[in-house]
């Protein structure tokens, strides 16, 4: 009686565990282990909380770089985040203080740091405005914003050629909301033309500066860091301005990827100050680099509006999955959950799982999500308040605290980093990457 193949290859080669497949053969290799760096590795990142707002119309600078003592112990910091095993940083030059004037530039504390990421071999998603202006420039109100940031951001690419992860404007949605409809920050306008016109001017900004950079490194990754966000109506009888609001939560994006917004939305837009050429000049194509939508998103996120207008927060009624898989829908780019946290000690590492276990649903239905971001290394000061008012009030919601002494998160994202931290950014990203490394399929996750 002849013997099969397979009889053939146990005698020859033994019963599995086969001579090569250590490489990553069979069912793939484990993605446990911390991040590697290689390109084809998921992007686990924390950020340095940044924020620059002015308030009290213009009186008083909020610097959370300043407040959360940065500026004193950023190298400390740089540290924290190599040895907690990240490979990634969100990381905002404080545009106002670099930016002195038409071609003026102070570079002083900036090329320090960014000397010190090389070092340290950090990859920094550079984030080159976070919701404030230099004082020459006013606030978002001023049309001659979008040029003069596009001369920054090609003068940071110019000056740190090496890096090629940008953000270049940050939350703009959130930024012309809360500068120009809210009257929080900066311009403190509570209208709806305001709204408009800083959201048009972010957005402006924000794709002159894609092309500035684009000009230096042509194959920039941009990772468009954007609020995700949904009011939930808990009327009998649906509201048409809550309608309006969760669509106008897209409008910086659409404008940004020139996908046109509904006829209602465009209208709002018409009667507040966006003329056609300006429409026509957002609708004429994407910007240049590698675009990622980054999605943010805490519990505030998400609200509900009660039958009487009160409004209450909404956490996890549809959660990070749902709302943004909506978002991916409308827009098709790959997704990083760039921002995340939660203030309560205890309930932190738990948010932190319930947040990856998020990125991993819609990556298994298909999504490409390619990045995740606990923001930020340590703790905050005022957001509880979204810095509109200088109490001091410390946010425990940092993987460490203002004394760089580690919070009970720091540990459950290093134990995330050990079991997860070699996941691809894409299944089967190995194939189009060609480098003398293992060529090693990763169990799909």
């Amino acid at each position: 009686m002849s013997k099969g193949f397979l009889d053939i290859i146990k005698r020859e080669l033994g019963d599995g565990d086969y001579s090569g497949d250590e490489f990553g053969g069979a069912n793939g290799s484990s993605v446990s282990g911390l991040p590697t760096g290689r390109a084809s590795n998921f992007m686990f990142a924390t950020g340095i909380e940044c924020s620059y707002p002015t308030i009290e119309h213009g009186r008083l600078r909020r610097d959370q770089l300043e407040e959360c003592r940065h500026y004193q112990c950023w190298q400390e910091d740089l540290h924290l985040v190599k040895d907690l095993g990240l490979k990634y940083l969100r990381y905002g030059l404080p545009y106002y203080r670099i930016h002195q004037g038409p071609g003026q530039y102070d570079w002083e504390f900036a090329d320090r740091v960014m000397a010190e990421l090389q070092r340290l071999e950090l990859t920094p998603i550079l984030d080159l405005m976070h919701f404030g202006v230099p004082d020459w420039l006013g606030n978002y109100q001023n049309p001659e914003l979008p040029i003069h940031f596009a001369d920054y951001a090609g003068a940071v690419a110019r000056r740190y050629p090496w890096v090629r992860h940008y953000t270049p404007v940050n939350e703009i949605y959130v930024t012309a909301k809360a500068s120009a409809k809210d009257g929080l920050w900066n311009e403190q306008l509570k209208s709806e033309r305001g709204f408009v016109t800083a959201l048009k001017h972010g957005v402006a900004a924000n794709i002159l500066a894609c092309q500035s950079i684009a000009r230096v490194r042509s194959d920039a990754i941009i990772v468009q860091a954007e609020s995700a966000e949904f009011l939930h109506d808990a009327s009998a009888e649906p509201r048409r301005e809550i309608s309006m609001q969760n669509r106008l939560r897209f409008l910086s994006l659409d404008l940004t990827y020139a996908v046109p917004p509904d006829s209602d939305v465009c209208l709002y837009l018409i009667d507040n100050g966006l003329s056609r050429e300006e429409y026509d000049w957002f609708m004429a194509g994407e910007p240049p680099g590698h675009q990622i939508m980054g999605s943010d998103y805490y519990g505030h996120n998400e609200k509900i509006i009660k039958p009487d207008g009160e409004t209450v927060i909404a956490e996890d009624v549809f959660g990070w999955y749902q709302i943004v898989k909506g978002y991916y829908q409308r827009y098709q780019k790959p997704v990083f959950h760039s921002e995340t946290n939660v203030s309560d000690l205890e309930q932190a590492p738990i948010w932190l799982w319930k947040q990856w276990l998020n990125v991993l649903r819609l990556r298994q239905e298909g999504t490409p999500v390619v990045g995740f971001t606990w923001y930020s290394l340590t703790d905050q000061i005022d957001w509880d308040v979204e810095l509109a008012e200088k109490r001091g009030r410390v946010n425990t919601n940092g993987l460490y605290t203002l004394d760089r002494k580690p919070n009970p998160v720091a540990h459950a994202y290093r134990e995330l980093l050990e079991n997860f931290g070699q996941v691809t950014v894409s299944p089967h990203s190995e194939l189009f990457e060609i480098t003398d490394q293992a060529a090693r399929l990763k169990v799909e996750v």
